[in-house]
């Protein structure tokens, strides 16, 4: 009796996702609405494992409540770095309490590297990149190990820099989903009085972008959400929104 040829093992070495599965999921979602299109993608796991990245600043509770309408098991990240306001992790224990978050995860840097790196506690006075690698940057990279995908609360009026950014991106092999890429400030306090959601305690002193409390500052009438970020500094981003891969436009044709 001739033997069953033996099945010979591969290392599955192909990415997650790959352009063209960003331009076809901007295209497949163009003109949906954001909530339907973030029930779809949880629903049909479009993106597999997903995880919601938060800083529970001053505009998250829009994203998590939309999250939590349609799934509320789904991971939220938090970047507990060490520096963070009182009030932001007050704001983040109520949050998660009226939402009905079931699987916040709060993330913090190794103590062994801060140990090295950050001894005095103020790298960030001195070196902010090097102090965001540590305690952002390389914490969020390990826990997004067992994740293809995060939800992010990036808006396009946040910065120039964030201007045109789209629902989907490409992020190395993985996808950045930005459901409210496309919300404007009037979009994000309708749906705070529809929702009757709580606000952060420091937006009503001035502060419209909250991260790490030493590197934010109030912002200036005129001013964009996030200049109060790193003031005096050449510094916009922390280092965890990296330039996407793909830009609207530069889609492969398939």
């Amino acid at each position: 009796m001739a033997e069953t040829a033996r099945r010979i093992d591969r290392i599955d070495t192909a990415p997650r996702f790959t352009a063209a599965d960003v331009a076809r999921l901007n295209a497949r979602f163009e003109g949906v609405g954001t909530e339907d299109v973030i029930r779809t993608v949880l629903a049909e796991k479009l993106l597999g494992e997903v995880a919601v990245v938060s800083s529970f600043g001053a505009e998250s509770a829009v994203l998590l409540d939309l999250v939590a309408r349609a799934d509320p098991s789904t991971p939220v990240l938090f970047l507990e770095t060490g520096k963070m306001f009182p009030e932001t992790l007050g704001y983040r224990d109520l949050l998660a309490e009226r939402l009905g978050l079931t699987d916040l995860r709060n993330i913090t840097p190794d103590p062994a590297v801060i140990d090295a790196k950050d001894a005095t506690g103020l790298r960030w006075s001195y070196d902010p990149d090097g102090c965001c690698e540590i305690r952002k940057v390389i914490p969020l990279a390990a826990a997004m190990k067992g994740f293809d995908a995060s939800i992010t609360g990036r808006k396009g009026f946040q910065a120039s820099t964030r201007t045109g950014i789209p629902r989907f991106e490409l992020d190395g092999d993985r996808i950045k989903f930005n459901p409210l890429a496309d919300w404007t400030k009037a979009d994000l306090d309708a749906w705070f009085e529809s929702r009757d959601l709580p606000r952060h305690p420091l937006e009503a002193q001035g502060y419209l972008s909250i991260g790490c409390a030493p590197c934010t500052s109030v912002v200036k009438p005129g001013e964009d959400p996030r200049a109060g970020r790193w003031r005096g500094w050449d510094k916009v981003e922390c280092g965890i929104h990296g330039e996407p891969i793909v830009r609207p436009g530069e889609e492969p044709v398939f």
